[in-house]
């Protein structure tokens, strides 16, 4: 399709704004020595084009979605008609407390919640996303041992098997970052463990169930190890949504989780925001959570500040409005829902599995819970067909491919995560889809490297696109 700047042309207006009624201010900034290069639309053009756009975009909404560790289901509509009240979205973050009761109850209550959830006796809803929340964990931690002196602490270990960003925020709070490898089940080794813990140990940083959807069977011993070496366990939550309401990170062991709320429990995912990665942490942490707390106060609610917080890691109380979608979420499943959800999305997950396990071969069979990893190492050596192949190749079938070459421990992976949104005669016709898809690697496999053929796009130089983006328009010289 073109773009905006293809479809402009001289003269045409688009008038949406009332004339000003005000009168127009002084200028104290100079102004552009020529006009910016607009494109000049109508108003029908205008809207013609970003339906066009809306239409080429695929989401939860247009098919199937298993984006394996990103949990990307279906958000029900309850949520977004709660988080646009009036009374919520009219609010402003420097209000009298006492006209903002309301908003502090959600935070109080959503804590009481994901305190349940997690078996952690604080929360924070500051932080903006789970990266961001993987920080300010870390920045906890961290107070915690400057408190006690105890500096020579360094070093952060994580699993081969963890998420990009456990090693990058562990970097980012100022630690040396030590790889713990698995073992031939997909777990942690415990051997290399023991081996690398020590008086220089701050902290472990760990997902359970894992990368490659596995729930570590020894996870009280791993944490028992850290805690020994005067370390502390920090659960990532990115694949809470397995176990929610089943079993809690702090009954595991761990001193610190964050949420990706987007991931667990249903408010929007991706696009860079708004979103929320709220931290919580056992009793003798909850002093350094960040600034500001909402607490109750005999009939309502106040705010308190601890005197030895990190302090504020985002302006204000965070993405509040996010917080919102993600308590109505559980309110609504209630105690009864939350655990069924889980339930469903590890059922899911090995029904599509064992629809696949006879044509692609899996990187893990025993235990998987809401998610599983595909492997196309050997299908690459026989036919030359790709992880990349096959996952450009469901785009034309309206699938939206599983994340590729992730986790790293395994070689030309496809990591699936169907999710408990989807119904069995979804999860039958993709696993249909994919049959034919491996038959035709077979029969007509430079067919399928030329894949996708139906789709707006077809396939591009990954490389040159990544090395030579084109990030601007450029304007025809006449």
């Amino acid at each position: 399709m073109k773009l905006i700047f293809e479809r402009s042309r001289p003269g045409a207006r688009c008038e949406l704004l009332p004339p000003c009624d005000v009168p127009a201010a002084e200028w104290t900034i100079p102004l552009r020595a020529t006009p910016p290069r607009l494109p000049e639309l109508s108003e029908i053009d205008l809207s013609r084009h970003y339906t066009a756009l809306a239409k080429e975009a695929h989401g939860v909404n247009d098919g199937f979605y298993p984006l394996g560790s990103c949990t990307m289901k279906y958000n029900p509509r309850i949520n977004e008609e709660m988080a646009a009240l009036p009374g919520f979205t009219g609010l402003h973050p420097l209000q009298p407390i006492e006209t903002v009761q309301g908003a502090l109850e959600v935070l109080s209550t959503a804590e009481e919640l994901f305190c349940e959830i997690t078996g952690m006796d604080a929360m924070s809803f500051q932080p903006a996303a789970g990266a961001h929340g993987e920080f300010t964990g870390l920045l906890l931690m961290k107070a915690y041992h400057d408190s006690r002196q105890d500096t020579a602490r360094t070093k952060i270990l994580v699993p081969d098997a963890a998420h990009g960003t456990n090693p990058a925020s562990a970097a980012m709070a100022g630690y040396t970052v030590v790889s713990i490898p698995s073992n031939e089940k997909g777990c942690v080794n415990l051997d290399a463990l023991r081996a690398a813990v020590g008086p220089d140990t701050a902290g472990l940083m760990l997902t359970n169930p894992n990368t490659v959807g596995l729930f570590d069977e020894n996870i009280l011993e791993i944490t028992q190890i850290i805690h020994d070496a005067g370390g502390l366990c920090y659960y990532d939550g990115a694949n809470l949504n397995a176990v929610m309401g089943i079993v809690r990170p702090g009954d595991m062991g761990f001193d610190v989780v964050h949420l990706n709320l987007h991931k667990t429990f249903s408010t929007p995912h991706g696009c860079g925001g708004p979103g929320a990665g709220p931290v919580g942490c056992r009793e003798f942490l909850a002093p350094f959570l960040p600034v500001d707390q909402a607490v109750r106060q005999g009939d309502g609610f106040t705010l308190e500040q601890s005197m030895a917080s990190i302090g504020r890691v985002k302006a204000f109380y965070g993405n509040f409005l996010v917080v919102v979608r993600a308590l109505t979420y559980l309110l609504t499943l209630g105690r009864e829902g939350i655990p069924e959800a889980a339930k469903n999305a590890v059922l899911n997950a090995n029904y599509l599995m064992h629809l696949l396990k006879d044509r692609y071969q899996m990187a893990f069979t025993e235990g998987v819970m809401h998610e599983f990893v595909i492997t196309l190492e050997e299908e690459k050596k026989q036919s030359g067909i790709s992880a990349m192949d096959v996952a450009k190749a469901m785009l034309d079938y309206g699938i939206h491919p599983p994340t590729m070459y992730f986790p790293l421990i395994v070689h030309e992976a496809l990591m699936v995560e169907p999710t408990e949104t989807e119904s069995r005669e979804t999860l039958e016709e993709a696993a249909q889809i994919l049959h034919e898809i491996i038959d035709r690697a077979h029969n007509e496999p430079e067919a399928l490297h030329q894949s996708p053929k139906r789709t707006c796009i077809g396939r591009p130089d990954e490389v040159a696109a990544a090395r030579q983006p084109r990030l601007r328009y450029l304007f025809p010289l006449n």
